[in-house]
């Protein structure tokens, strides 16, 4: 096989990758979020809401009602974390939560993070993900706390 007709190949291999690739992205984003318990219900262990802390804040999850699982995997009754930070308004519950320093998500699973913060008033916020990171179709979404850095 000439040169060429290679290169032809690999970039028609190439394309059709990235669109096949695309389209289940896409797919997923437009997929109904996941259903979650009506008891479901997700909160800040620590810090508590008016503390005063250091940086870096262990902030811990908690959740009743559900599961936590790794996001890709698509188990009932399970999501995983998002915690939202200084955040004045919710982010679209449509669509996968944002990806930013004030939307971390903790897509492995994990149930506590170490956040290195400035000095001031900062407000803390979890939000539960479904497998593809769209909050469940009844949001399971915690009080929103405020804590002081020192």
């Amino acid at each position: 096989m000439k040169s060429g007709n290679r290169t032809r190949l690999f970039l028609s291999y190439l394309v059709k990758t990235v669109a096949g690739t695309l389209l289940t992205l896409f797919t997923i984003s437009a997929i109904a979020a996941s259903e979650a318990p009506a008891d479901a219900s997700v909160y800040i262990v620590s810090p508590k809401n008016g503390d005063v802390v250091t940086s870096p804040v262990l902030v811990q999850f908690g959740l009743t009602g559900m599961g936590v699982a790794p996001a890709g995997v698509d188990k009932a009754n399970t999501g995983h974390h998002h915690l939202l930070i200084d955040v004045d308004t919710l982010p679209d519950m449509s669509k996968p939560v944002p990806s930013d320093k004030n939307h971390r998500h903790f897509g492995g699973g994990q149930t506590e993070v170490s956040v290195e913060l400035e000095p001031g008033t900062h407000t803390l916020q979890l939000l539960l993900g479904d497998y593809s990171h769209v909050p469940h179709s009844k949001p399971v979404v915690s009080e929103k706390i405020t804590i002081t850095v020192k």
